[in-house]
């Protein structure tokens, strides 16, 4: 089991002030949630079945997942519980104590099941919350989990979630959250820094340059003059791999904007060759020709690049990478100091990987009823576990 961070006083502030930011408003959780539409059928008979019989069981739900990773989500599910339940249940009358946003879980190793949340009341109130309030958990901490790798292979370099193409739009926002939970420090959609009051960063994409007849430069001082007389505040970054010759165009680049716009202006150049191509100004080198793989965006192109721009004065223009970076190659990065001063990463952040590199391509949590009207009952092999790290919310805090 993890270690607690904080004492007990300062964990329940973190909660308190982390839900303060997050009113149940923030959510726009779907009205149909209380009426069961989005369970599992089975928990809401059995919410059924109990009002039938004429029994309402004051109960403890035991939340816990069979991985370590990063748990994200415990803003939404308590704001969960405590807008959906059963029309005419009292929030007031549930118990929940959690573990914090952000934190790691299953420390000890994938055996330890570490309780992240116990819920405590009248089950009849929240049994068909149990399918939405896992789905969020484990939605939120697959992509907090996977960001929290990425981040950490990065050794402190800004991680760009370019993930929102990846998966349905309707996901957007809460990936975009549990992203920044994980450490990454922008993202590439208004809706993906929603929550927490990020807008969407962004250079420009092929087909802005496409659009410019594929003209890189005249593209990138379209984009210039642009963001000069409409967001001001926006850094001018170029995408310099359309013509499979990222060094040249850099140059180009960096040369057209420097003769309209003066020095500092182009902030940055970001590469995303493609896998299956070998960037123009890496063939036929006799320092790395036949002696190093040289598909995609490698050091030995970021090296060349980086050469380039410095020996004609850009030392200010950073190279920013993407397309195809894993945690292993980012450690090699790193380790090798390459000079990129930031990594986009994507769809492996949402489990779109094979599961190598340290990355999850799934993060289930499972609940199980652990108490009834206060003694112990659960299936075999799940009992109530205690959890030290739990900080119970008091809801006249929230």
């Amino acid at each position: 089991m993890s270690q607690t961070t904080g004492g007990t006083q300062e964990r329940s502030d973190r909660l308190h002030e982390g839900l303060s930011q997050f009113p149940r408003e923030v959510f726009q959780f779907d009205p149909r949630i209380c009426s069961g539409w989005l369970s599992d059928r089975y928990f809401v008979r059995t919410a059924n079945t109990l009002r039938h019989a004429g029994r309402d069981p004051v109960v403890t739900m035991q939340v816990f997942a069979k991985r370590r990773g990063v748990l994200a989500g415990v803003y939404e599910a308590v704001r969960l519980l405590q807008t959906q339940l059963t029309p005419g249940s009292d929030y007031r009358a549930l118990e929940i104590d959690t573990l914090l946003e952000g934190e790691t879980i299953n420390a000890g190793g994938e055996d330890d099941w570490e309780p992240v949340m116990h819920v405590t009341g009248p089950y009849a109130g929240f049994a068909h919350l149990e399918t939405p309030l896992l789905g969020v958990l484990a939605r939120r901490s697959l992509v907090a989990s996977n960001t929290r790798t990425v981040v950490e292979a990065a050794n402190g370099k800004p991680i760009i979630f370019m993930a929102p193409r990846h998966d349905d739009w309707r996901v957007q926002t809460p990936d975009g959250y549990a992203a920044q939970v994980g450490g990454a420090e922008s993202v590439s959609s208004d809706a993906a820094g929603a929550w927490w009051g990020a807008r969407g960063v962004g250079t420009m994409p092929h087909a802005m340059i496409a659009a410019f007849n594929g003209d890189t430069v005249a593209a990138t001082l379209a984009f210039a003059r642009y963001l000069k007389a409409e967001e001001p505040d926006v850094r001018v970054m170029s995408l310099v791999d359309y013509d499979n010759n990222a060094v040249e165009t850099s140059l180009a680049v960096a040369r057209a904007v420097r003769a309209e716009l003066g020095d500092g202006v182009l902030t940055g150049v970001r590469v995303d060759t493609s896998e299956r191509l070998i960037d123009q100004s890496l063939i036929g080198d006799p320092a790395v020709w036949g002696r190093a793989k040289l598909t995609g965006v490698n050091a030995h192109l970021v090296r060349k690049m980086r050469a380039a721009l410095d020996a004609e004065g850009f030392q200010s223009v950073g190279i920013v990478v993407s397309g195809g970076f894993t945690p292993d190659k980012i450690r090699t990065f790193e380790k090798e100091g390459v000079p990129v001063v930031a990594y986009g990463v994507g769809s492996s952040l949402l489990g779109h990987s094979r599961g190598d590199n340290g990355l999850l391509t799934d993060f289930d949590f499972t609940a199980d009823l652990v108490r009834v009207d206060g003694h112990a009952e659960g299936k075999v092999g799940r009992q109530f576990r205690e959890n030290p790290r739990l900080v119970r919310v008091d809801w006249d805090r929230v």
